[in-house]
């Protein structure tokens, strides 16, 4: 017999192979909860299709219709579901799951992983550790002089069991068997301040700095972004404020090109400005446009009236969902670096996935990574990871042409963006 808890999340499969998978949430409310709901559901590797939900303030009631961003992948939707209860406020939940307040931080451990190098490894690595339910939060990769690979990951386990022993056996375990013969030790162990503080990262310049936080695009990104087909589609979005629809609410539309976060921006951005939604529409892609409506309120129960908090929401959407994740190639002395930033959460959390799709299309692409790093960064308004690259020549793409840099760059966009 199912626990009265089971009932706030159900998970039901489609009726014909390839029809989406439907994720129903009822339980309390609390704000940010649709972007909590949406960043689990993306770090699982799926796409949202649909969408509706709504709140009372006491109680929300969501319904999303998912798909895997890929044929082949194969979800844990036990796993999933147990990671879904764990978003959902309720202390039924936090005396089965057994965990510390929501104000405390998670435990951060230290996986260092010592290997022979090979093309792909890196990739390899990271999603045997997402199968692990490992949230990888800081890496340091070096490749040694005599060819082979440290890969230092700082994590957390979205289970909360790597306090055990089991646990950490059963992950480097899994680690040995992905790497198989090119594994030659692997140790996990509860991460120190002093471990994180000697990690020693390279300073970015002030043109990398320039060039992937500011709120405008710079030249070379926007002939980067000329160049792609698909770029030119995201310009076409547009929001739009409605006031007079609704006594209590105002009424967000937003009409945008599609890509497998988009849904996730918006909550976010909604979110970091603490903003609450009563209800939520999101209608599917047409010919990879995606539209969604919103009614939204302040903190205070009041509408969005003022001219300036409507512009500076506005101008934040616009950010999210046209850049969400910025893209460039710069050079590292003889050698080219690539670089991808993001914006984090207020709360802190990273963006879910983005180590594990820029390492998969490296791999895809046959390029080798000497050197990776993860870092947060702050500038005067908002805090970013940074995901640092330096890549190894390749054949196909030869790191000395821009027409190879441009298309290195096109393709981790596009694998970020999910088209």
């Amino acid at each position: 017999m199912a626990s009265a808890w089971e009932d706030l999340v159900l998970i039901k499969q489609g009726k014909e192979p390839g029809d989406p998978w439907v994720i129903t949430v009822n339980c309390p409310d609390k704000v940010g909860l649709g972007c909590d709901v949406c960043r689990i559901v993306l770090d699982f590797g799926l796409c949202i299709t649909i969408g509706d939900f709504c709140t009372d303030g006491y109680w929300c009631y969501m319904v999303l219709w998912t798909v895997p961003q890929t044929s082949s992948m194969t979800v844990d939707w036990e796993s999933l579901k147990k990671r879904l209860l764990s978003a959902c406020p309720s202390f039924l939940m936090s005396s089965y799951f057994n965990q510390k307040s929501s104000g405390s931080p998670p435990l951060l451990y230290m996986l260092k992983v010592f290997c022979l190098d090979r093309k792909g490894l890196l990739h390899d690595v990271t999603k045997a550790l997402c199968q692990l339910e490992l949230s990888i939060e800081r890496v340091k990769v070096m490749t040694t002089p005599d060819g082979k690979l440290l890969n230092l990951f700082f994590i957390t386990d979205n289970t909360d069991l790597l306090h055990t022993t089991k646990r950490r056996e059963e992950a480097c375990k899994h680690l040995g068997v992905v790497l198989g013969e090119y594994c030659i030790s692997c140790e996990l162990q509860l991460a120190g301040p002093e471990s994180v503080s000697q990690l020693d990262f390279s300073p970015l310049s002030e043109a990398v700095a320039e060039e992937l936080f500011s709120h405008n695009l710079s030249r070379k990104e926007a002939s980067l972004q000329t160049l792609s087909p698909d770029m030119e589609k995201v310009n076409l979005g547009a929001i739009t404020f409605d006031d007079f629809l609704s006594p209590a609410h105002t009424l967000l539309q937003i009409q945008c090109v599609d890509q497998k976060s988009v849904v996730y921006d918006i909550l976010r951005t909604s979110k970091d400005f603490n903003i609450q939604i009563a209800y939520g529409r999101i209608s599917p892609s047409v010919e990879g446009s995606r539209n969604v409506d919103l009614l939204i309120q302040k903190a205070d129960g009041k509408k969005i009236v003022e001219p300036d908090s409507q512009i500076a929401l506005c101008s934040r959407l616009k950010e999210a969902m046209l850049r969400p994740m910025r893209v460039t190639i710069a050079n590292r002395g003889p050698d080219a670096e690539l670089f991808v930033a993001n914006q984090v959460e207020l709360s802190g959390k990273g963006r879910p996935r983005v180590f594990y799709d820029v390492t998969f299309t490296l791999k895809m692409l046959g390029i080798c990574v000497f050197s990776a790093e993860i870092r947060r960064h702050l500038t005067s308004d908002r805090e970013w990871e940074v995901y640092r690259f330096l890549l190894g020549e390749s054949r196909e793409f030869p790191l000395a042409s821009s027409q190879a840099r441009t298309e290195i760059v096109d393709r981790v966009r596009r694998t970020l963006m999910g088209w």
